[in-house]
């Protein structure tokens, strides 16, 4: 099957409830989309009301579905905050911890705890968090107050939370309800509805693999694990779940690259696709940009890489045109500040005013538009 990077990234916009923009729930858009970056919450927030035609009619959407719990928030993909479906999550992390990358002597040398330490510490973790909701303060002192694990304070202090991403991705904790300013954590046996524990990654890649595609396919298995875990994954078992998929997978040419992979259920529809006109404006850490990655030339421009992927791992609000980035854009108190990228060629102003007016919507403040190329 052969198609164009055009229609590809049309289809994208298509699934990825961007265009058109859909009713659906921000569960049900979580999980079409295969997780949603939560590192800032309320970029989390923008992604899901930037695709719902009506945003501020379900403007606490996320929060509320944090509160009944039918989205939980949790270390995921690439090791950063995500909000995951209920349903889904357990099936997320058994690939996320199939890679065992804390027993890697590498990890171990930069966070300084032995794959022995870990054990016990997922245990203590597991005893602790049963039935109770802990801050990060409060669960570092009942950890450190165990035998054997005294010294691990400061790794579990830490703000980049290295050693607990391993806790997240074995079952051991995710995130509860906020308190105060302070973030807390629970066991998602006491949390999560319905936990049934971690399940053989052999079981949940074919659920994975398939909600990745559903969304941000065509796709290559390299591609699916840098998205996953930054090409963690051994691979020969990468390679095993996609060949588990058998049929259920049909292999695309895209632009004349062999490689990829679509849902064969979704390979007429794209074989369909017209190429896009549309102008969107996503805001920092949208799935469309990080589920290819900003290394996709074809997506995000060489040259342009760094006015996306900043420092710090900061990903920058995104225009998109025909299904490429076009630019950047940030808020102001009074505008909507664009800066377009002069070699991508025209964007439509109108669009680029209704988008505008669309995240007026969304963030109930209005603001004037600032179009600039650069």
């Amino acid at each position: 099957m052969k198609v164009t990077h055009a229609q590809v990234l049309s289809w994208r916009l298509r699934r990825q409830s961007l265009a058109p923009r859909t009713t659906a729930s921000a569960v049900a858009l979580v999980a079409r989309l295969a997780g949603v970056q939560a590192q800032v919450p309320s970029a989390a927030e923008l992604a899901v009301a930037v695709r719902q035609q009506s945003p501020r009619a379900d403007a606490d959407a996320v929060r509320q579905a944090l509160e009944d719990r039918s989205l939980i928030r949790t270390w995921a993909m690439r090791g950063t905050l995500h909000l995951l479906p209920a349903e889904d999550t357990a099936s997320f992390l058994a690939l996320l911890g199939a890679a065992r990358t804390w027993e890697k002597p590498s990890w171990q040398r930069a966070f300084g705890v032995s794959p022995q330490q870990m054990a016990a510490l997922g245990e203590a973790v597991d005893d602790i968090l049963s039935g109770r909701v802990l801050t990060r303060q409060e669960l570092t002192a009942e950890v450190v107050a165990r035998a054997g694990l005294e010294g691990l304070g400061e790794q579990l202090s830490s703000g980049w939370s290295a050693v607990l991403k391993p806790l997240a991705w074995t079952g051991r904790l995710c995130q509860g309800p906020p308190r105060g300013q302070n973030v807390t954590f629970t066991s998602p046996r006491s949390w999560v509805p319905g936990w049934q524990g971690i399940p053989d990654p052999e079981q949940a890649a074919p659920a994975v693999i398939s909600a990745y595609l559903a969304a941000h396919g065509p796709a290559t298995p390299a591609a699916f694990d840098a998205w996953l875990l930054r090409g963690a994954t051994r691979k020969a078992v990468l390679r095993g779940w996609f060949e588990a998929l058998g049929d259920r997978l049909t292999e695309v040419e895209v632009d004349g690259a062999g490689g990829a992979f679509v849902r064969t259920e979704d390979a007429e529809e794209l074989a369909r696709t017209e190429p896009s006109e549309e102008v969107r404006l996503l805001p920092g850490f949208d799935q469309y940009v990080l589920a290819p990655g900003t290394a996709d030339g074809r997506l995000v421009a060489a040259g342009r890489r760094t006015a996306v992927s900043r420092s710090g791992g900061w990903i920058s609000p995104v225009v998109v045109h025909q299904g490429r980035v076009a630019g950047v854009w940030e808020f102001t108190e009074e505008a909507v500040v664009v800066t377009l990228f002069a070699e991508h060629g025209e964007v439509p102003r109108a669009g680029l005013e209704a988008e505008a007016a669309h995240l007026a919507r969304c963030t109930g403040h209005e603001r004037g538009l600032v179009v600039r190329t650069g």
